[in-house]
């Protein structure tokens, strides 16, 4: 992204690289993703915030309202649930060399990133560590987690379905400071959309056939990362 608005930038990935950790940690990041820039850095994938940073003016952007994200969200959780019934224990445990989290890790955290929004909401303020939860002991494979995913969007359209439009303008407690609700519904659903991208990448590695392709307007208007991994 940095490249494609001119930037010059030096990469540093911080997995087995004690410096470059203890040099996000002095700026008050607690992990990657992150830009640095004159001793200051946004945290996570926030391509206004980048912006802000460096002095870069974005484009005018479509945002999604929030009913409309809340059933992006629910399409990508969906998609993702269906996909899963494909996996099957060896599947379900298996590692990719980009990141050290088995294929159901990843699938649980997809449907743990969107519970986040409503646990975010109802008060708790979003912990970073929720995203570092792993599927709990008797989710084995993927149909079991599959199930699980199927009550998590239970949850999620009935809190949908209640909130008033006032729920969206509220400022949030995030980890990486305040943020607008609607804001991180945003945020909330592209997320889980980008390890959905990552779980039909690794079902192709595995030779396991989706029950159906990617959907092609399922990330239409959201800000997706330009890469998969």
């Amino acid at each position: 992204m940095l490249t494609s608005w001119g930037v010059e930038f030096d990469p540093i990935n911080t997995e087995g690289n004690p410096e470059g950790q203890a040099e996000l940690k002095a700026l008050g990041v607690p992990r990657p993703p992150a830009v640095a820039f004159n001793g200051r850095a946004v945290h996570g994938w926030n391509p206004e915030g980048y912006a802000e940073l460096l002095g870069i003016k974005l484009p005018d952007k479509v945002r999604l309202s929030p009913p409309d994200l809340a059933a992006r969200l629910d399409r990508i959780l969906a998609t993702t649930e269906a996909l899963l019934h494909r996996f099957d224990a060896a599947a379900f445990a298996w590692k990719p060399p980009e990141r050290d989290r088995s294929v159901g890790n990843l699938g649980y955290h997809v449907f743990r990133v969107g519970l986040s929004f409503i646990d975010t909401a109802d008060g708790a303020g979003l912990k970073e560590g929720w995203f570092g939860e792993r599927a709990p002991a008797d989710i084995t494979d993927g149909p079991s987690l599959a199930r699980y995913g199927a009550l998590v969007r239970a949850r999620l359209s009935g809190w949908f379905a209640g909130a008033s439009p006032d729920e969206y303008a509220r400022v949030l407690t995030t980890y990486y400071g305040p943020q607008g609700a609607h804001e991180l519904l945003e945020r909330t659903t592209w997320h889980a959309g980008q390890h959905l991208r990552q779980l039909y990448d690794l079902a192709a590695r595995l030779d396991i056939t989706p029950p159906s392709p990617l959907p092609p307007d399922i990330f239409a208007d959201l800000p997706m990362p330009e890469s998969v991994w």
